[in-house]
């Protein structure tokens, strides 16, 4: 008997399948129903990790069973290849971008293709090729034309050093990420921007057509990021300059509790201010400069400081002060809020620090006894949020606060002082960023035509290659070249912009260009995307929620808006799939994470293998900051690809953490033995042919009924919410039974002349069950078992119900309603061999003795009860 060798089934498969091109997938096939499943794509960072394992074996799981169901199945893979990482690395090593990225893609291709994955290569996209970002720069201009594309001033985070902006995620502890001695500071500078906004109700109402296919979650944290509210505009006049602020809430019925007002230190009246009180320049330059997480961030101190201006309530005529505060932003809403120190829980804590007046103007319910309860303001510990009865508010007095919300409301439009709006916390789309490594923004500024788009003709504007990665500034401004170019309208001389984009947009569009990603005429054909679209799966973390999938919805809505394409939205369901766990080591001593190779067990406790020191020992996510990461390389060729999949879909449902296992995963391996040497060892019992189920004995009938229950059941779990390892253990239980049946009837020579026929049948269908799962080892079985072909090009087995029932019944039997034994029959036995056969069990005779049976109660397949006196 062969021994399982996985490394040359393994590489053995995989040239046969790339010889084959057997994963090549055609637009149309006729009759068959396209089927589009897909993975968030990767940053090529040069090594994969076990949560891409995970995540990619999922989809190849579905794409494998989907195909093998009779579909067409696209299941394509590309590289979301810009971004800072290269950039940085250029910077470190001297490394072209280019040249770093596309080693990273060779060497992760590699790897992606080690495990067996079965994705069409021929559809590759890599979002570094100008191949690609032209259509970048294409969709940006459509765009542009029609209106959802704008340039103005805003406030960014900047490092001084660097010379450049940094997004949220790059401000780390309130410095530059790249090397953590630069305060980050705020920074007025002009942005391109999306106006993702004109599209904030159709994102929210397009949650409709995803309910059911997404998970509740995500819609919940989408709906949450776009915020719509309703509530009323309030203009409070300016003593100083008789100007009008304008200030949005949600809870107009605390306007009588406003004590004073406070906006961001970014808000155009500022400037102003600081002109007549310029000794208070100073601490709002303070205030500007810190980045706005910190400014925001929960439980931080807010700062303030008086401008010596005022403005006038429009409820009650009262003057209050008007502040500037670090904790308002121009991001949301106006830039300015009325604050409400007893109703709101931040404005009571800057109203205690900057000794500012507090007034009730809500008192709570008592619930039991309906009763108001009157609030004091010098007793207030924590703010009142909740509704309650209007007080100290004039002619609103003893409105209860939801019929105050209309009232004060309708007041304020009379008065021509406030209206009731919508606000969304949702902001425009900032793209611009002052770096290489992106899409280049197809912009020229002229002198004489002003903001002009390149030509379409003249796409794509390529990055420059004569620049200078110092790690100051954006490296495209050191190229003259790219610069100074040509205006596409006059012909005159024009600067060219050296903002690139925001690698948020590369990903924002991809999955439609995969359905035709050689078109030179157009980004993708609309026919051929209509074929495909919405994808039927999408697989990928919950992380990007908000930020990916939210772009990728708008993108979509404006190709489709553009005419390019038909469908409402890019994915009709989605699979955001848990994180995969590991244990991590802490030494307290070192103040650093271990190593596994690092630390020793010793009972209960874990311990630093050079030092003995007792290590904090966690599960958790794994990363590299954390050094509890699993190198797939390594299992891969420990254990081999098979295993690695196995372990992944089995340990856990995929919406689920996995917690990663040796154990388990040598468990994982030894099963696979099990399997290769239960068919191996078998070869003297395959019999091919048609099966008589006439002619089967009882053991025959009870391997066909498992088969059927558990292609049943296999079925099912992958159709139910993709419960993967429910499948792989159903398969288990029927591997058990089929070791069994060898052993127990086939090698003992009980058989029927059915019964090697019925074990091969078996064998066989087991084997492409188990395909999807581990893909290199069943095409070696299937091919050790006489067939020939890919299991990829099978067709998945179909149950018949009537198969998965058995012939025989137990029948309790009941004396006088209480249960005295069982028979049992066959399905269909008459009453008369019921009643017969429940009269000869020996503790019924027991029962019924010296007495009268009344009469037989039967109930055919159920029970038989006899009514005895």
């Amino acid at each position: 008997m062969r021994e399982y060798d996985f490394k040359s089934i393994e590489s053995k498969w995989q040239e046969k399948w790339k010889q084959d091109n057997i994963f090549k997938t055609d637009n149309k096939v006729e009759g068959k129903e396209n089927y589009y499943v897909l993975e968030m794509l990767p940053y090529p960072s040069g090594k994969l990790h076990m949560g891409h394992v995970r995540n990619y074996t999922i989809g190849d799981v579905i794409a494998r069973y989907k195909k093998m169901k009779g579909y067409n199945v696209l299941h394509p893979m590309g590289w979301d290849s810009f971004g800072l990482p290269a950039e940085n690395a250029a910077i470190q090593n001297g490394a072209h971008p280019a040249v770093w990225t596309k080693s990273n893609i060779e060497n992760m291709t590699t790897q992606l293709k080690s495990l067996g994955f079965s994705y069409d290569w021929d559809r590759e996209l890599a979002s570094y090729r100008d191949d690609y970002y032209r259509w970048n720069q294409w969709i940006f201009k459509r765009m542009y034309e029609k209106g959802l594309v704008y340039k103005k001033k805003s406030s960014v985070n900047w490092c001084p050093d660097c010379q450049t902006v940094l997004a949220n995620e790059q401000v780390e502890d309130g410095k530059c990420w790249r090397h953590s001695k630069t305060d980050v500071i705020q920074k007025e500078l002009e942005q391109w921007y999306f106006k993702i906004t004109n599209y904030a109700d159709e994102l929210l109402e397009g949650h409709k057509e995803l309910k059911g296919g997404w998970p509740e979650k995500v819609i919940t944290m989408q709906k949450n990021w776009i915020g719509k509210s309703y509530g009323t505009e309030v203009n409070f006049k300016v003593v100083e300059n008789g100007e009008d602020l304008s200030v949005f809430t949600t809870r107009v019925d605390t306007l009588c509790g406003v004590t004073y007002c406070v906006i961001a230190p970014e808000h155009p009246m500022v400037n102003e201010i600081i002109k007549s009180n310029p000794g208070i320049k100073e601490a709002v330059t303070a205030m500007t400069s810190e980045d706005v997480i910190n400014r925001t961030a929960e439980g931080k101190e807010k700062n303030g400081v008086f401008t010596g201006w005022h403005v006038i309530n429009p409820a009650n005529n009262e003057k209050v002060q008007l502040w500037i505060g670090d904790y308002v932003l121009m991001g949301y809403g106006t830039g300015a809020v009325m604050a409400v120190p007893c109703h709101d829980e931040r404005d009571l804590m800057f109203a205690k620090k900057y000794d500012l007046p507090l007034r009730v103007v809500i008192n709570p319910v008592n619930k039991k006894t309906k009763e108001e309860v009157i609030l004091k303001e010098d007793e207030m510990t924590e703010a009142f949020t909740d509704y309650g009865v209007i007080t100290n508010s004039g002619d609103f007095n003893g409105l209860s606060s939801k019929e105050a919300l209309v009232k004060i409301a309708e007041y304020l439009e009379e008065k021509n002082c406030g209206k009731r709006t919508i606000n969304y916390r949702l902001k425009d789309w900032g793209v611009s960023r002052q770096r290489y490594w992106g899409t280049p923004i197809p912009a020229l500024y002229c002198e004489k035509c002003g903001t002009v788009m390149e030509k379409d003709e003249n796409l794509p504007v390529k990055l420059p290659g004569d620049v200078i990665f110092s790690g100051n500034g954006n490296p495209i401004e050191t190229s003259e070249e790219f610069k100074n170019a040509v205006c596409p309208e006059c012909g005159g001389k024009a600067k060219r912009e050296t903002d690139t984009m925001d690698t948020f947009v590369d990903s924002s569009w991809y999955f439609l260009r995969y359905c035709d990603p050689k078109n030179t005429e157009l980004p993708f054909d609309k026919d051929i995307a209509d074929g495909w679209f919405p994808v039927d799966q999408y697989i990928g973390g919950v992380e990007h929620a908000v930020m990916h999938l939210l772009y990728a919805r708008f993108f979509h809505k404006v190709l489709r808006d553009l005419g390019l394409l038909s469908t409402n939205e890019p994915f009709k369901r989605l699979l955001t799939q848990g994180m995969v766990l590991g244990p991590s080591y802490f030494s307290a001593n070192e103040n650093r994470y271990l190593y596994s190779g690092e630390v020793e067990f010793s009972g209960d406790k874990v311990l630093a293998k050079t030092t003995g020191e007792e290590l904090v020992v966690k599960v958790e996510k794994m990363s590299k900051s954390k050094n509890n990461g699993v190198d797939p390389e390594n299992i891969v060729a420990t254990y081999g690809a098979d295993t690695a999949r196995l372990f992944t879909m089995f340990a856990s449902p995929p919406e689920k953490e996995l917690e990663w296992n040796e154990n388990g995963l040598a468990g994982s391996y030894r099963f696979l033995n099990r399997v290769w040497r239960m068919v191996s060892e078998s070869k003297a019992f395959f019999e091919a042919g048609s099966i008589n189920l006439e002619k089967l004995n009882k053991a025959d009938k009870a391997i066909l009924r498992k088969l059927h229950q558990t292609i049943k059941k296999v079925t099912e779990s992958i159709e139910n919410d993709y419960h993967f390892n429910t499948s792989i253990a159903s398969n288990m239980e029927l591997i058990n039974e089929l070791q069994d049946y060898k052993v127990n009837v086939l090698e003992k020579g009980d058989i029927t002349s059915e019964s090697k026929k019925l074990f091969t049948e078996a064998v066989n269908k087991m084997v492409v069950m188990l395909s999807p799962f581990v893909p290199h080892i069943c095409d070696e079985l299937w091919s050790e078992l006489g067939n020939e072909g890919f299991l990829f090009e099978e067709n998945w087995p179909e149950h018949v119900e009537e198969l998965t029932v058995s012939d025989e019944v137990s029948i309790a039997v009941q004396v006088n309603g209480k249960v005295r034994g069982a028979v049992q029959v066959t399905r269909g036995t008459s009453k008369e061999e019921l009643e017969k056969m429940a009269l000869e069990m020996e503790n019924v005779k027991k029962h019924i003795q010296d007495k009268n049976i009344v009469k037989m109660i039967i109930i055919p397949e159920k029970i038989v009860n006899i009514v005895v006196k």
